[in-house]
């Protein structure tokens, strides 16, 4: 991927994110996570000079692997794939701006155990599978609320900055859109309790994720698309 494209790339996602949100209000501000894991380092440095500053990977060593070969810059690293308990400690060393998939208390309390004994804190969103869907990961809608609080009352290492879900993986709009709208029902109701980040939509369905109340999207083949 050369800059010209990296850029119209870019600029692409910003026009549609920009026209979704302020269909909502001019004050909504929606993040931008650029999902880089079939991406190359350089790839990664290119849509960086372009202008993408927020970049996330789904697995702790690629997560590791980008940081050390990308250094020089000061990117904003999240994490956002299945977190396993024996890759904690190594993510906890990578220190990440944010971990975007708290899938359960159980997780929670043994990545806050860890975080205690190296004396350090994570920013962590909450995944919930508003889709009910065996494949994803995440705690159910009607659990959300009380794992949330949970979490910050048991794990005062863990800052919990709201939640995240991925849409229904279907290809009925309305389903996906139930979807969406379900997470930002439990968002809204978690802001009382400091949640700033409902983090929703990936390339396929960013508009829509935008126009239910997402303030944070993961977006990659969009991006890095040659």
């Amino acid at each position: 991927m050369n800059k010209q494209t990296a850029t119209k790339n870019l600029d692409e996602v910003i026009t549609k994110v920009e026209g979704a949100r302020l269909k909502i209000s001019e004050h909504h501000i929606v993040k931008i996570i650029g999902v880089s894991k079939y991406s190359t380092d350089a790839d990664v440095k290119i849509l960086y000079e372009a202008g993408q500053r927020a970049f996330g990977e789904n697995k702790v060593q690629d997560l590791k692997q980008k940081m050390e070969g990308l250094d020089e810059l000061p990117i904003e690293w999240h994490f956002i794939g299945t977190l396993q308990k024996n890759k904690i400690n190594n993510l906890i060393d990578l220190n990440p701006t944010l971990i975007q998939s708290l899938d359960s208390l159980d997780l929670a309390l043994e990545l806050n155990k860890k975080l205690e004994a190296k004396n350090k804190k994570l920013s962590a969103l909450l995944q919930i599978n508003s889709a009910y869907e065996d494949t994803k990961s995440g705690v159910l809608p009607e659990n959300a609320l009380e794992v949330y609080k949970q979490i910050l009352k048991l794990c005062p290492n863990i800052i919990l900055k709201g939640i995240m879900s991925i849409g229904a993986h279907v290809q009925d709009e309305k389903i996906i859109k139930e979807s969406f709208k379900t997470t930002k029902k439990i968002y809204d109701e978690l802001v009382p309790f400091g949640a700033k980040y409902c983090s929703m939509g990936m390339s396929s369905d960013f508009e829509l994720a935008i126009a239910c109340g997402s303030n944070m999207i993961r977006v990659g083949s969009t991006l890095f698309k040659d």
